[in-house]
């Protein structure tokens, strides 16, 4: 007798339970495989002795490119013209100076100990790359709450705000209490059998928190407007948002948000700010660092490659010569400097176009925590701000740091057109509409407005924008000049510091292969 994959499944499971089912699946092929990345040494031996590269940037990129060089050997240089590592890996701190192109300054006042990861804030769980190197390097780590159920919609400003937890379980239970309701009308009976229609209704039942009659009549897993408590207090619960309200496409985003790998749990930051790592490599390679080192003119051919660059403070000039260079330069930055690239390649990096992104910044009171219970996570909101970032350090203290503006694209365009007096009031508007009452609290307020930051002048590339061919060329050298940067990596992951690591990984190990096939007596 003939079985069904779901029958002899269900066989399976009946004698030899859970252990058995599982293999069972995976033996027909049927159960998630993890895809894991791992972190491992890179294997270059000594390939670099008496070879120099001169890098050029001291964001992520160029830090990792040195730390493992060094490793094999060879001698570095890294040419950055701030006056600072980690590029726009940036923690701002009582006392940092934000100067934007346009002239605009600000001093950032926050109190000893608070801090504002001005760009990227958070690392996902499966970025081993980077988080091995914060193991490498001691850099200690805290879990990051990307996303708090307590945290609050606002899809239209014109009704109340409501908690994540009711947007998500209300949408279940809405939606299965309609497919139930279409299963019991015999409308999927050409694509059901029998006992699928009548397993997928137990599972509405389950999933959609359903009642005897398959409706949906609210759910403890949306939340109390009472919570239940001791003596005669009694849990009432929510009544459920209607459909319509559900169905509001600005509400969405916030309904799938951590469901992407890049933001689901789990989730990190280290201790004390996101540059801790850049300055954990920073005191690895110090010595090999150049401060207010802008380079002008990048020269390139089969035998070395030639660097000049223009000391900020100086104003000296000054030319090195070497075996190879990295170049970590943001790609739309890099079509601007004068080189010998090939058309082609110049072509392919004039294809690279930034993105666009603010942030707005507050200390405050938690008021967040003591008055609505949210501890970390993002709300979202109707409104040129986006959304607000609650911190997920020092959980409980009396202050933190409030991120009350985080646009990109179109939104940021026209948001860092705005004056800081406006970018703050609309912050603080913002805050008011999903804390009513608590936007007086704000105070020191910090805005990032990332296409005015010089040496950046964006946060990231619209990975889509650059072609494949384009993207091809990028990865191949010219001479012996390499490009490394988050940009060259596929899969829209090129805003993430992982990917900065991985390209510079990918150039450390060409250089050592190409190095090692040059030395002397070495056949080609």
């Amino acid at each position: 007798m003939a079985f069904t994959r779901r029958e002899l499944i269900s066989r399976i499971a009946a004698v030899g339970g859970y252990s058995a089912t599982v293999s069972a699946l995976g033996a027909l092929g049927l159960t998630p495989q993890a895809v894991a990345s791992t972190f491992n040494p890179l294997q270059l031996g000594s390939s670099g002795k008496g070879k120099h590269v001169v890098i050029v940037g001291a964001g992520i990129s160029g830090l990792v490119s040195a730390y493992e060089l060094r490793k094999a050997g060879f001698t570095v240089t890294i040419l950055e013209a701030r006056e600072r590592v980690g590029g726009r890996n940036w923690t701002l701190r009582r006392g940092s100076k934000i100067d934007f192109d346009d002239g605009v300054s600000q001093t950032v006042d926050f109190d000893d100990g608070q801090f504002f990861n001005a760009g990227p804030a958070r690392i996902p769980s499966h970025h081993q790359t980077i988080l091995g190197y914060c193991r490498e390097l001691g850099v200690e780590l805290q879990v990051l709450v990307n996303s708090s159920r307590n945290a609050l919609a606002l899809p239209d400003p014109k009704q109340p705000a409501f908690q994540l937890r009711q947007a998500v379980n209300d949408t279940r239970g809405q939606l299965s209490e309609l497919l139930a309701r279409t299963v019991s009308r015999k409308a999927l009976d050409q694509d059901l059998t029998a006992d699928d229609r009548q397993a997928l209704l137990s599972f509405l039942k389950v999933y959609g928190d359903l009642n005897a009659d398959f409706k949906y009549k609210g759910s403890v897993r949306s939340g109390y407007t009472r919570v239940p408590g001791a003596g005669d207090q009694t849990g009432i619960t929510r009544a459920p948002l209607e459909l319509q309200t559900l169905l509001n496409p600005k509400l969405w985003g916030a309904l799938v948000f951590d469901e992407i790998p890049e933001f689901s749990s789990t989730m990190f930051q280290p201790v004390g700010g996101m540059d801790r790592i850049p300055y954990a490599f920073y005191d690895k390679v110090k010595d090999a660092v150049r401060f207010n080192a802008e380079v002008s003119d990048i020269q390139t051919a089969e035998l070395g490659s030639r660097i000049t660059y223009r000391d900020r403070k100086t104003g000296a000039t000054q030319t090195l010569n070497a075996d190879y260079a990295i170049v970590t330069v943001p790609l739309p930055l890099l079509a601007k400097l004068p080189s010998n690239f090939s058309q082609p390649f110049k072509q392919a990096i004039l294809t690279a176009q930034s993105d666009q992104a603010n942030k707005v910044a507050w200390q405050s009171p938690r008021f967040w925590e003591t008055d609505f219970n949210i501890y970390g996570g993002l709300s979202y909101l109707d409104h040129e701000v986006k959304g607000l970032w609650y911190p997920s350090d020092r959980l409980n203290s009396a202050q933190g740091i409030l991120v009350a503006a985080y646009n990109t694209s179109e939104s940021a365009q026209a948001f860092s057109r705005k004056s800081l007096a406006e970018q703050f009031a609309s912050s603080r508007q913002a805050v008011e509409l999903l804390h009513p009452g608590h936007s007086s609290k704000l105070q020191k307020p910090v805005a990032i407005n990332w296409a005015k930051v010089p040496f950046s002048k964006g946060p990231w590339i619209v990975n889509d924008e650059v072609g494949e061919s384009a993207y091809q060329i990028l990865n191949e050298p010219q001479g012996r000049t390499y490009l490394a940067s988050d940009a060259l990596a596929h899969g829209g992951v090129g805003i993430w510091q992982n990917s900065a690591a991985d390209s510079a990984r990918r150039i450390v190990s060409l250089i050592g292969r190409h190095a090692e096939r040059n030395q002397p007596g070495v056949a080609a």
